[in-house]
């Protein structure tokens, strides 16, 4: 189907916005390092022995260059998380889409260029599970000469909520795929790579900052974790959330947030508490079933402590705030009250064809190639994808009841990618579904675009009438947002980035099991309108790095319902 709408022309926010900003380089070298957590010492994959990896600190319309030496036991690849790199696929990331892995002993260069972000992005692994030690925080300060959109803070405060698994994750993964098991859950969450005090073995690692009364911190917290979406607070302070994924919102004022893996926001927090000691904690919410409590329950723990003379007491005080983990009301909450500080992006009047596309992946599994999409397309190379990805689901049934015929669900493997027109507006329409009780948020994130968030809902989404109810004055903008438990999600953008781009649920269970897909959007008229040349050096062999992939589903559908959750 079509619709009406009317766009601004984005073009000219993405494109006309390339300030030629400064030119930064950055060594990444990727190698195995000891770290102790949890009472258990275990060696991960990091960059620059650290974990969280380094802080990449820049201003608006910069470009960096990001030399990364693998030294590692197996191939992997960095993406640019949040970064539109506009008609430079090439630096992108995400192996087998737009490259080969980078293999071990080798490098690569990636060239990342800044266009209109500004706030707080990450980069991250895009190989496997490893980004669940392979991430670390972008920091794009405003262009030289502007400045914040509100009172600029005293200080910035990057913090990284991740994910920390005891042994080798890599082999629980793969233990899990070869029998047909769930997927390791996380054993602790860590803040800036530490679990916090209440966690066994960690009382003297505890992450702190000091903080001075009287002061504004801008707080940059990422959401690294591999597949939890988590509250966060810090006890009796309050917060004004002032940006989410590198673009600014409407203030939001409240004692606790919620980010979906692979979100960022952008926190202002006054120090206007009596000098103490307080925790920042966070816990998983779980939009799953009440029945399934297979999840990590531990509360990740950090400490704002005030400078001065006092008398501690004997522990922090801790957040009340804090929602529980069902806690779907306080989701809702926070949820609804994001708004982007745009000017209206359309009306209902003559315009633009829009293409929609209704799915979650309608029923198509993917599967790694044996070379990049990227590469295929640009160079005209046959019989490694095709270009008939589904606009709509092959059936349609009851999305949200548990009750379905084994047909509708099954799912069919290959590599389907759907072709855009160079400037087109696209709507994109995730439906949540059901099968097997297994319905959760779904944090979809979209490579090299960001895109208005105009409606999402609970059900069945309903074309002739949900759509009377979208946002179209001040949609948030993003790069990553949860598709509701059992609800849909409604998206648009203009197709004015040339190349293959990435677009998949950010769980990384989910990514496992093959909720993913690649869009190409064709070259405009213009040479600046179309993809760059690529680098000399991009990695050429794609032998698959990992022994993890996706299996065939239909005995896993009929003979392990309920497990995976």
């Amino acid at each position: 189907m079509t619709q009406i709408v009317i766009f601004l022309p984005l073009i000219v926010v993405l494109f006309s916005l390339l300030i030629q900003g400064k030119v930064h380089y950055y060594d990444f070298l990727v190698r195995e390092q000891n770290f102790t957590r949890l009472c258990e010492t275990k060696s991960m994959l990091v960059v620059n022995d650290r974990f969280p990896g380094p802080e990449i600190r820049v201003h608006r319309g910069d470009k960096i260059y990001v030399n990364v030496q693998n030294e590692g036991s197996y191939g992997l690849t960095i993406h640019w998380h949040g970064v539109m790199q506009p008609r430079n696929p090439w630096s992108d990331g995400p192996e087998y889409i737009t490259q080969c892995p980078i293999q071990p002993g080798t490098n690569f260069t990636y060239e990342v260029i800044l266009s209109k972000e500004e706030g707080t992005v990450w980069w991250h692994a895009h190989s496997d599970w490893t980004r669940a030690s392979v991430h670390g925080a972008i920091v794009i300060l405003p262009a030289v000469g502007t400045t914040f959109p509100f009172p600029k803070p005293d200080e910035d405060e990057v913090i990284v909520i991740a994910s920390w698994y005891k042994g080798d994750l890599q082999a629980r993964v793969d233990e899990a795929m070869d029998n047909d098991e769930n997927l390791p859950h996380s054993d602790a969450y860590t803040i800036n790579g530490q679990p916090g005090d209440l966690c066994p073995c960690s009382n003297e690692t505890t992450y702190r900052r000091i903080v001075d009364y009287g002061k504004t911190y801008l707080l940059r917290i990422v959401n690294a974790n591999i597949d939890a979406d988590t509250f966060f607070a810090i006890a009796q302070h309050n917060f004004t959330v002032v940006g989410l994924d590198g673009a600014y919102i409407k203030p939001i004022d409240t004692t606790y947030i919620l980010l979906s893996p692979g979100q960022t926001m952008d926190v202002l927090l006054e120090a206007n508490q009596v000098l103490g000691r307080y925790y920042m904690a966070a816990r998983y919410f779980s939009s799953e079933n009440v029945a399934v409590g297979d999840f990590d329950h531990a509360n990740v723990t950090a400490i704002l402590e005030y400078n001065g003379n006092y008398t501690h007491l004997t522990s922090p005080v801790f957040p009340s705030s804090l929602p529980m983990y069902y806690d779907f009301a306080a989701y809702q909450n926070f949820t609804n009250q994001i708004r982007s500080l745009a000017t209206p992006i359309c009306y209902s009047s003559s315009g633009c064809e829009t293409k929609q596309i209704s799915a979650s992946v309608n029923n198509i599994s993917w599967v790694n190639p044996s070379t990049d999409i990227l590469q295929t397309y640009y160079r005209n190379i046959s019989g490694v994808y095709s270009a008939d990805f589904p606009d709509y689901p092959p059936s349609f049934y009851n999305f949200t009841e548990e009750s379905y015929s084994i047909d509708t669900v099954l799912t069919v493997q290959g590599r389907k990618v759907k072709v855009l027109n160079y400037n087109e507006s696209v709507e994109i329409v995730f439906q949540g579904t059901n099968v097997l009780d297994g319905s959760v948020n779904h944090p979809m994130h979209l490579h090299g675009y960001s895109f208005y968030v105009v409606g999402y809902g609970f059900g069945i989404y309903d074309n002739a009438t949900d759509p009377k109810g979208f946002n179209l004055i001040d949609p948030p903008e993003v790069t990553t947002f949860g598709v509701p438990k059992n609800g849909w999600l409604a998206i648009r953008f203009t197709a004015n980035n040339p190349g293959v781009w990435f677009w998949y649920c950010h769980m990384d269970r989910h990514l496992t099991w093959g909720m993913e897909a690649a869009f190409i959007v064709e070259n405009g008229d213009t040479n600046e309108t179309s993809i760059r040349k690529p680098p000399t050096d991009m990695p050429l062999i794609c032998t698959i790095p990992l022994h993890s992939g996706l299996k065939d589903l239909p005995e896993i559908i009929t003979t392990k319902k309920g497990d995976y959750l």
